[in-house]
């Protein structure tokens, strides 16, 4: 059986790095070849079976993977992996765990030494108010009005205090409820009643055996 020869430009297929496949020119049309039925595939069926020619490749290299890593089975490689990750996640959330605690520490610290130097700031300001004159609630609402920043040294609040003693006179003024009671002549406040000696009752006679004694008459008692 007598065959044409197949158009130059005739793709027969592609090969693995999709280049064509054209027909061998000059080949002598009564080469038994020729009556060999020729098999033309699609560029689809071509690109499926390079993709399975790949994925086995792959498979191939994950097993020799595995097998070198010493596992039996992938599964075992990826049970393995994922222990490893949940370790390290367990780790890290330990460290942040302790590292949120020592911050907390440290600015529970801050807050607690801030405080204690507030404190000692408004009693020593009390103090310097007292020293002015003001006492019991103006006491209070003269350090209240006092008007100067945390951070004023004591010359600040000195000059400050006295701004407000001459803008409000009424708080460093003392009241009479704070005035000291007057004395008595007994020496005692006018509100107690001074002091009288309680008569001691003696026996009959006690006083001339007193005399005697002085005189020496009678030995002493």
């Amino acid at each position: 059986m007598t065959r044409s020869l197949p158009a130059p430009d005739l793709v027969l297929g592609y090969r693995r790095d999709g280049r064509p496949i054209n027909p061998v020119l000059g080949a002598s049309a009564d080469d038994p070849s020729n009556d060999e039925a020729q098999v033309t595939i699609s560029q689809k069926q071509l690109n499926t079976l390079l993709a399975r020619e790949k994925d086995q490749g792959g498979r191939a290299a994950v097993r020799q993977l595995v097998d070198k890593l010493g596992f039996s089975s992938t599964t075992d490689l990826t049970g393995y992996l994922t222990a490893q990750r949940q370790a390290e996640q367990q780790q890290l959330s330990d460290l942040e765990r302790r590292e949120q605690d020592l911050a907390l520490r440290e600015k529970t610290a801050v807050e607690r030494e801030a405080q204690a130097l507030a404190r000692e700031r408004a009693a020593a300001r009390r103090a310097l108010l007292s020293g002015f004159g003001a006492s019991g609630q103006d006491l209070e609402d003269a350090a209240t009005l006092l008007g100067v920043a945390n951070d004023a040294d004591d010359i600040e609040v000195n000059e400050a205090a006295e701004q407000l003693k001459a803008r409000r006179p009424e708080l460093f003024t003392p009241h009479p409820a704070d005035a000291p009671a007057p004395t008595a002549p007994g020496g005692s406040p006018a509100s107690v009643p001074p002091y009288r000696p309680i008569p001691v009752e003696r026996s009959p006679g006690a006083a001339g055996l007193e005399m005697a004694r002085k005189r020496g008459l009678l030995p002493p008692a």
